[in-house]
């Protein structure tokens, strides 16, 4: 894992086609990232990733 310090406004680049930016930081800590990313990449928060997944290999499993 690559761990990096970034400012606000300040930029990760990933390949040549996503860019991350430190958009701020409120009171509890938590991080505000913009992502730039192709239309052809999804982007996701992970519980929504792994729901989507679980739904794509169980296709019986509503989740509800």
């Amino acid at each position: 894992m690559l761990v990096l310090t970034r400012n606000v406004g300040e930029n990760v680049i990933i390949g040549n086609t996503i860019k991350i930016t430190n958009l701020g930081m409120n009171k509890r800590g938590q991080v505000k990232l913009g992502i730039e990313a192709p239309q052809s990449i999804s982007v996701h928060r992970e519980e929504i990733y792994k729901k989507i997944m679980d739904k794509l290999n169980n296709p019986e499993n509503t989740g509800e």
